[in-house]
């Protein structure tokens, strides 16, 4: 893999000492003594200085290198007054979605409005606009029509590309398009702020900076000492254009019509030497060939996942107009130094003095929890960790996790002893890697745990258990809980660290993700079988008992997801109640953008192997009734979803699950006033009255 540049560049600005908080109104920039900001990051979020929050790590990475860095945290974007209210930045502003997509966090899987934001204060909703990033550079543009606009975050990282819109349904275009700024980085992207930074200070031009990994920027026209590779040669997606003639001289082919939807005809290499690797791109189907045609789409979803290793990736383009959309290759991953770095930066670990003590949720669920490790190569085709994050473990130190934990202990308001998580993506992936930098540097699978744990893996849990007893030995320190998901097949590899977190490390309930039980599903999600659960919940239950603690696994499952039938659902229902399990909440599949399983969702293809014309369909549930339906069998001890089951069950020949008794999965009676939502009256009242209330009480969920 390549050598990466470094996270703090030599050439820096002399650091002063530390901002108790970053500054949020001129009022703070005085007391700084700063007449202005050298970059200044406008975020959907509430201004948080913690290492959690995305705004809090690039903020005062920014500020270990020498720059003054101002926030301006959900401003109003109805007008300008708030993007001014810091002035014109001296490099340039970088604009956030924030730590969650905008759409995601304003929109439930159903497309309703939410009435709360976790990362408001008082989790009101309604602070941020809808497709925050554009909203926010459109503002910024009008304010500061010359200042440099750098995007990034969730929301632009998962945008860099025309992707799938699930709230508009439809294709859009690059987000770094229609928010007309002037660079994208994709990833954490600590690494390429930095660098943009530094270049724009010695004076460089935003649009001469073209050689940083991990950006996407635009390109009017193709620079001539590049070879370009067609995407079909890549990964044939079958015909998507009239056949050539095989006649047909070389000048002929050249001065060929393009196909509709194309600007021009590129002579492509299915081949390129080792020596022209590095000036080669992919060239992608463009942004009006997959906005009408689902498979090209599908293809284009593969490729882009295809080449998102940082040890062979290569650069992408796609036409939008008359523009280029450039995507450069990941970013290097960061060395163990450079993660401890970045963690152990001054954080004041609290919300701005200007909110005044007002709750914001998301802090308080994570305040006293540790970030351990960045990345997840599970490569659950729903997740987006995988898109942002990459799929290689960025892990921190031992030493410097017990730092943190010492300064939550010593420093923070309110800690009681108790550590809520130390996690990161997944609980326990920290420090698991490719046994060979050779085989990781050349490898293209989208996962390293499926359909199986890849013999290349190292799945050595011994790190993370020594974290575990040394960070609970602390002084102090009365408990570490891990709230993170545990990746249960890996964890089945290592009975030993089952025994420690059963035993040390579960309150009562660990929470795991089956997703589900089928394997229609199960393989459109990249998930293991339920095998792997059984065997993980018989070292967990075994390790429970010998310990003496009653606990519990809480298994999530998601609803709706490409490649699910009625009939999975069905099993998964009876498998639920079999077992005991009431869902309280469940989560229907909600199509982000650019996951593997969206691109199934809109083209009904599986990208997760070779798309063409007439490879393999894949089932999705689509539409508010079937995705209703099948929340419904996860919640199947509700009394609002009993009547739709009911309805189901006889149309799908199961009309035996119907009844009163324990083998049944929902009662042939409807509670009085537990009609399901909008319904009147109840047509279930003949049932209703057979049997007595002694009878109700014993069948009542």
């Amino acid at each position: 893999m390549q050598t990466a540049a470094p996270l703090f560049p030599a050439d820096r600005r002399a650091a002063g000492a530390p901002a108790p908080f970053l500054p949020v109104s001129r009022a703070d920039m005085d007391s700084l003594g700063w007449d202005r900001c050298d970059i200044i990051i406008v975020t959907g979020d509430a201004y948080v200085d913690h290492p959690s929050f995305g705004m809090a790590i690039i903020g005062r990475v920014l500020e270990a290198q020498g720059l003054r860095v101002g926030i301006i945290a959900q401003p109003d974007w109805h007008g300008t007054a708030d993007f001014e209210a810091l002035g014109e930045p001296r490099l340039f502003f970088g604009v956030t979605g924030g730590n969650m997509d905008s759409m995601v966090n304003r929109y439930t899987s159903d497309r309703r409005v939410r009435s709360d934001d976790a990362y408001t204060p008082g989790g009101q909703g309604g602070k941020r606009p809808d497709r925050c990033v554009i909203v926010y550079s459109q503002r910024v543009r009008e304010a500061y029509k010359q200042v440099p606009i750098v995007i990034g975050g969730i929301e632009a990282s998962l945008r860099r590309i025309a992707h799938f819109d699930y709230w508009s349904d439809t294709v859009r275009r690059s987000v770094l398009v229609d928010a007309k700024a002037d660079m994208l980085v994709y990833g954490n992207a600590e690494r390429q702020i930095g660098q943009i930074a530094h270049r724009l200070q010695r004076r460089e031009r935003i649009s001469d900076i073209t050689d940083l990994r991990g950006t996407v920027f635009v390109r009017r026209a193709m620079p001539q000492d590049w070879t370009e590779i067609d995407s079909s040669d890549v990964d044939a997606p079958g015909p998507i254009a009239p056949p050539v003639n095989p006649y047909a001289t070389e000048e002929e082919r050249r001065s060929a019509p393009a196909p509709a939807g194309d600007h021009k005809v590129v002579r492509f290499y299915r081949q390129v030497p080792n020596t022209q690797r590095e000036r080669s791109v992919i060239r992608m189907p463009s942004f009006e060939q997959v906005s009408r045609d689902a498979v090209l789409y599908a293809h284009a979803s593969r490729i882009l996942h295809l080449e998102s290793n940082p040890g062979n990736a290569r650069a992408l383009v796609q036409r939008h107009g008359n523009l280029e959309v450039w995507l450069n290759p990941p970013p290097i991953p960061l060395t163990t130094a450079e993660m401890d770095a970045i963690y152990e930066l001054p954080y004041a670990r609290r919300a701005h003095p200007a909110y005044a003590g007002a709750k914001i949720p998301a802090y308080d669920m994570i305040r006293f929890s540790v970030a351990i490790q960045r990345g997840c190569f599970g490569g659950c085709t729903f997740c987006s960790i995988t898109e942002h994050e990459g799929r290689i473990i960025q892990s921190r130190s031992e030493n410097s996790v017990i730092r943190e934990i010492e300064t939550i202990r010593d420093h923070v308001p309110g800690f009681t002893g108790v550590i809520s998580d130390l996690g990161g993506p997944t609980a326990n992936m920290y420090r698991l890697h490719c046994k060979s930098a050779a085989v990781e540097s050349a490898c293209r699978r989208p996962s390293c745990v499926f359909p199986g744990v890849c013999s290349n893996l190292d799945t050595n849990h011994a790190p993370l258990i020594d974290l575990y007893r040394r960070a609970r030995s602390l002084k102090g320190i009365k408990k570490v809980l891990i709230a993170s998901g545990v990746r249960y097949d890996l964890a089945v590899e290592s009975p030993e660290y089952v025994q420690e977190l059963a035993v040390h490390h579960t309150g009562g309930y660990l929470k795991i993700a089956p997703e589900a039980i089928g394997e229609g599903p199960l393989s459109k999600m990249m998930k293991p079988g339920v095998g792997a659960y059984y065997r993980f919940k018989e070292l967990f239950d075994r390790f429970s008992k010998e310990a003496g603690k009653e606990q519990y696994l809480i298994p999530y499952f998601i609803a709706a997801h490409p490649g699910t039938r009625d009939q999975d659902m069905l099993e998964l229902a009876v498998w639920l109640k079999k077992n005991g399990f009431r869902a309280d909440q469940v989560q229907a599949f909600l199509p982000s953008p650019m996951a593997t399983a969206t691109a199934m969702y809109h083209s009904g293809k599986n990208p997760l192997r070779r798309v063409a014309r007439n490879s393999e369909e894949v089932v999705v549930p689509k539409g508010i009734k079937v995705r209703r339906l099948h929340k419904a069998f996860l919640r199947y001890h509700d009394p609002e979803n009993w009547p739709v089951l009911r309805e189901a069950l006889r149309r799908m020949g199961r009309a035996d699950l119907i009844g009163n008794g324990k083998q049944h999965l929902v009662p042939a009676y409807q509670p009085i006033g537990r009609n399901p939502r909008g319904a009147r009256g109840t047509a279930s009242l003949p049932f209703r009255t057979q049997h007595t209330r002694a009878q109700k009480r014993r069948i009542r969920p």
